[in-house]
């Protein structure tokens, strides 16, 4: 119902069928409105927001009573129609505000590549000053590795820039002409028996020859083969286990961690990567110091530690606020997709755990954990006990673990928990196919800041989770290790402690993976004080023992190749506290499949446990001296053997067992 003279009136009810309503502006400019007879009826019943100078004169249609049905709830629908035409007769148009949003909306596109064009142009420019400025300054070292880093971001984003110009318009072609007649070769079967074959003698002929140099590697090489039949024996369905996922996972964290731990160009960017995510998280400190002052570090794990959790999550948020992280994961996962031929939720999940937390990935795939099978939700748990959240990644960094190391076992991480969940509970139903992708939405925010502040709040519920869970596990842990001291002492060994029973339960384990004799005690505690408390203590542990290392202070050391495999083997959550989190967080997403989680959270656990034990004795198996170790072991000997020419009664052999066996070389 409308008048002609003027806008729209929107339906009201409770008037009486065939009444008159006038609307008018009194004499503040305040709508009012009359109904022929009945006034007070109508002052009842209708709420005009929108001030018009004309009168309009409308008939309403049947309605109610007016005492029977209460005032209506203002409905903006109608006042957004009629906002323009409003606007238009009293202000004689749209506002600047509205037409610049009008016409960026129409011409959107265009917008936007102009705005991107003029940013390449810029940023190209400043490229050329950059490189000019260097040939004129090249010998000043920090220029250099800033605008070696410049250079090596811009070729990584001219790479997929281009990647993603060619998969779009020239992708099909290329697979109908090139790629497809090869997939079809290189699908028959004789063919991959070949290929996995020649893959299989080429593994043995280099294990052979790399480990007769150094024979600690053959030991981390045999504890990953004893890791593979324990989890064979003790599987679920030993009939139903499919080899190609377990194989695969096996080759993908293999060939990461030959690219990273052997090759220059890897293990390059990598400590790239890593010097540059460490020089990234100390910008938390700037807020840390202005919120606790300039002595904060007095107080390093909760002024210190905790804030690059709040700092890094609210990155995290931004990141996936404009899309970037999805990206990353739907790539990662396609690729543990096709080559283990896992499903899309388990491959999404596995790949979001390189990047968060355990309750946090399963959030990528929310919509269809209700309808998961078991061993999807197994894969799923095992994930997230086998990885660690990006989050409190900068806090071990700042404890003083090897970021490097660090970075390289997120990664490796990853297809080593698809293919022990795979060996340890093999699927037996019917699973999502392969070509069933899952679309990753963005978050809820509305822009950059609140994605920011979203970051922030969510980092509170896991700073207090630390810090509690911390407070109660060491706490506990003195308590027990003082039962433990009381009931020694009855027997003369008062140092019996939890940590002396855990360096002696998982000395072997320790000695599998590689670890050298003397130092399997130390590993062994670090493994028991993880598996029974939680990483952060082991993690803090780890640290100190580094720094009396380098240092060279007073306390327990052990060697660098130690050091490193024990970082490996602590980088997940695989904790007794863990399994509460996880049933916690996957149950609110899935009420039905409690059960289920339930069921299986004590094998996924140990899945995760030895997921990880599996990615350290693969560490161990590539793990080579530092080049500086070797260059400094190698000028010993020269130093020796001249001091020797020069000294006929000299002897080089204890100057060089010296060097080799000291602590800190």
């Amino acid at each position: 119902m409308s008048s002609p003279g003027g806008p729209r009136a929107r339906y009201q009810p409770g008037v009486a069928e065939g009444r008159d309503v006038v609307i008018t502006l009194d004499e503040k400019g305040s709508p009012r409105t009359e109904v022929a007879g009945d006034k007070s009826t109508a002052a009842q019943c209708y709420r005009f927001t929108k001030t018009d100078p004309d009168s309009v004169h409308v008939q309403v249609e049947p309605t109610a009573p007016a005492q029977e049905t209460p005032p209506p709830a203002y409905n903006d629908t109608i006042d957004t129609e009629d906002a323009p035409s409003r606007r238009t007769k009293c202000c004689g148009g749209p506002s600047m505000s509205t037409r610049v949003l009008q016409v960026f909306k129409e011409h959107k596109k265009p917008i936007l590549i102009s705005f991107g064009v003029l940013l390449l142009i810029g940023f190209i420019v400043f490229l050329g000053f950059a490189i000019d400025y260097y040939l004129k300054y090249g010998l000043v070292p920090d220029g250099c590795k800033n605008l070696i880093g410049l250079v090596s971001i811009t070729g990584a984003l001219l790479f997929l820039l281009a990647y993603y110009c060619i998969s779009r318009f020239c992708g099909d072609d290329i697979y109908e002409h090139c790629l497809k007649h090869c997939f079809t070769v290189m699908g028959n079967i004789w063919v991959k028996r070949v290929f996995y074959i020649l893959c299989l003698i080429g593994l043995i002929l280099w294990i052979a020859l790399d480990t007769a140099r150094n024979t600690q590697n053959l030991i981390s090489g045999a504890g990953l083969i004893v890791m593979v039949i324990f989890l064979y024996i003790f599987s679920k369905h030993p009939d139903h286990v499919k080899w190609r996922p377990v194989l695969w996972g096996l080759a993908l964290q293999f060939i990461f961690g030959l690219l990273i731990l052997r090759t220059q160009v890897g293990f390059d960017i990598f400590r790239f990567m890593g010097e540059k995510f460490q020089s990234f998280i100390e910008y938390a400190d700037v807020g840390s110091k202005f919120v606790f002052g300039e002595k904060y570090t007095d107080h390093f794990f909760a002024f210190k530690v905790l804030p690059i959790i709040v700092f890094f999550s609210s990155v995290m948020s931004v990141l996936y606020y404009i899309g970037v992280m999805q990206v990353v994961i739907v790539k990662m996962a396609w690729l543990l997709q096709r080559t283990m031929e896992t499903s899309s939720p388990e491959s999404i999940n596995a790949a979001g755990n390189i990047f968060v937390g355990q309750t946090d990935a399963p959030l990528l795939i929310r919509p269809l954990i209700k309808n998961m099978t078991k061993s999807e939700l197994h894969a799923v748990m095992t994930g997230g006990f086998a990885t660690i959240a990006g989050s409190v990644l900068g806090a071990y960094i700042a404890f003083g673990v090897p970021p490097t190391h660090l970075l390289t076992a997120s990664v490796m991480s990853a297809p080593a928990a698809l293919a022990v969940s795979k060996l340890f509970y093999p699927e037996t139903e019917e699973t999502m196919r392969l070509d069933d992708n899952v679309e990753l939405g963005k978050g809820d925010e509305r822009n950059v800041i609140e994605a920011v502040a979203q970051g922030s709040q969510i980092a509170i519920s896991l700073v207090a989770n630390i810090a509690v869970n911390l407070i109660s596990f060491l706490a506990l842990l003195a308590f027990f290790n003082g039962i433990l001291s009381w009931v020694g002492c009855m027997v003369g060994y008062e140092i019996l402690s939890f940590e002396i029973i855990c360096s002696y339960v998982f000395m072997p384990l320790a000695f599998m993976m590689g670890v050298e004799w003397k130092d399997c005690r130390l590993v062994a505690e670090l493994i028991g004080i993880k598996t029974f408390l939680n990483e952060f203590v082991a993690y803090e542990a780890l640290a100190k023992i580094i720094n009396n290392r380098v240092t060279g202070a007073d306390g327990v050391t052990m060697t660098v190749r130690s050091e490193v495999i024990a970082t490996y083997a602590l980088c997940g959550f695989s904790n007794l506290g863990s399994m509460g989190i996880m049933l916690g967080g996957l149950g609110a997403m899935a009420p039905n499949r409690v059960g289920d989680l339930a069921e299986m959270v004590v094998r996924a656990l140990i899945g995760g446990s030895i997921a990880c034990f599996m990615t350290a004795s693969l560490a161990g198996m590539l793990y080579q001296e530092p080049a500086a170790m070797i260059m400094a072991a190698t000028n010993a000997t020269l130093n020796a053997t001249l001091n020797a020419t020069a000294n006929p009664n000299a002897t080089v052999l204890p100057t060089v067992l010296t060097f080799l066996t000291s602590p800190n070389p």
